[in-house]
């Protein structure tokens, strides 16, 4: 899945960038915050780690 493509699912379901790091970006979700987890800066992210960090967040997973 394309990083973007993951980005973008998980601003819909209520999550906000928090904080850049040298290589990863910190997402919390809105409407839980102590549900925080880390999203690395490929351009392509295996489809098992973009399950783990939607779970991490307590959203859907993508499709």
């Amino acid at each position: 899945m394309k990083r973007r493509e993951l980005i973008r699912h998980l601003e819909r379901f209520g999550c906000a960038l928090v904080d850049e790091g040298a290589k990863h970006s910190k997402y919390v979700n809105l409407a839980d915050p102590r549900r925080v987890t880390t999203v690395p800066r490929h351009t392509e992210i295996a489809d098992l780690l973009a399950r783990k960090i939607c779970r991490q967040l307590g959203i859907p997973d993508p499709k």
